[in-house]
């Protein structure tokens, strides 16, 4: 039976002390690796870098314990900025995962010990079907650092646990690490914004970067227009029934002429009363602000702001009109 652990009376002081102890190992473990990449390990991370952008299959990644922790997200850092990537828990691949690995593949080994069992046993039938092995260890001298095409180091002096034994600045390191090989690689690979949004496409950057305005703008019977034959109560109908304040107007070929806002309305009432014989076409405004259907949503909200304004119209390459949109409308989209 398991003997319970004695508990002693909590102190903030203790805890801010260990807090602070903490992002300083760990912190000092980061400027260390930084270090040794600025001096000798550079070189094995330069090839490591090459190996990655010349992978032909996959990148796969094993660990187990915390380390498989780490390598599971190390694996989704590269899968979401374009270099294929997945995770192979190191026990599993001795039981039927390691099918899943091919000659085309660079195989990502993590040990902080470099000794783990379940990934040593694994190698050489990595090695002997052809895939290239990077491991990351915190022993140089180790199995798994003398298996391996390139080794990289990510020794720590010691760990941020007051008794030294659970993993804390090694994974910090080893994240870090991860991190560092899969940015290099996304910028040696032409990765851009918009690669990365069609990774993220429920994501907000993805949404920015995919969403156009036609996806959104109100179409059809839906766009507020009137032609420059109507009245001015007949257009105000019109944007009440819309309901964005504002209606497009156009001629009979639907060619956009003008817009009329709740704005002009309010600045027409301090000039008359009588509205009964005004024509649209007498009061609109000319030369409306408008943007294309195949023009990125942001860009409207970028015109929006640059104008103050809450209504776009939407215009072919022709001036015609094919389109509406008001400010709620990419609200709603999630665009802003």
């Amino acid at each position: 039976m398991s003997v319970p652990f004695q508990k002693i009376p909590f102190d903030p002081v203790r805890a801010l002390e260990l807090a602070s102890s903490t992002l300083t190992i760990e912190a000092d473990a980061l400027s260390a690796l930084k270090q040794r990449l600025s001096n000798g390990d550079g070189d094995s991370f330069v090839r490591a870098v090459d190996l990655l952008l010349n992978c032909q299959g996959r990148v796969v990644v094993s660990g187990i314990g915390k380390s498989g922790h780490i390598a599971r997200k190390i694996a989704a850092t590269f899968a979401s900025t374009g270099t294929p990537a997945f995770f192979v828990h190191a026990a599993e691949a001795a039981h039927g995962d390691l099918g899943m690995v091919t000659a085309d593949d660079v195989f990502i080994a993590i040990s902080y010990s470099g000794e783990a069992g379940e990934l040593i046993s694994v190698m050489p039938l990595i090695k002997r079907m052809g895939a290239s092995l990077i491991a990351i260890t915190g022993n140089p001298d180790s199995k798994l650092a003398q298996l391996a095409d390139v080794h990289l180091n990510g020794h720590v002096d010691k760990e941020a646990c007051p008794l030294n034994l659970a993993p804390t600045a090694s994974t910090t390191v080893t994240l870090a690490l991860g991190d560092a090989l899969a940015v290099a690689v996304l910028d040696a690979s032409g990765f851009r914004e918009e690669d990365f949004a069609r990774s993220h496409p429920g994501g907000a950057l993805g949404r920015r970067l995919l969403t156009h305005v036609r996806d959104i703008m109100r179409s059809g019977t839906d766009i507020p227009s009137v032609t420059s034959e109507c009245t001015l109560v007949d257009a105000l109908l019109e944007i009440t029934k819309k309901g964005i304040a504002m209606t497009a107007v156009v001629d009979a070929d639907n060619q956009l002429l003008g817009i009329f806002t709740d704005g002009d309305l309010r600045r027409l009432l301090e000039q008359r009363q009588n509205f009964t014989d005004v024509k649209i076409a007498d009061v609109m405004h000319h030369n409306p602000r408008t943007i294309g259907p195949d023009k990125l949503a942001v860009e409207a909200v970028k015109l929006m702001e640059m104008h103050r304004i809450n209504q776009l119209l939407v215009a072919d390459a022709h001036g015609k009109l094919v389109g509406a949109l008001h400010i709620h409308d990419l609200t709603r989209a999630k665009v802003i």
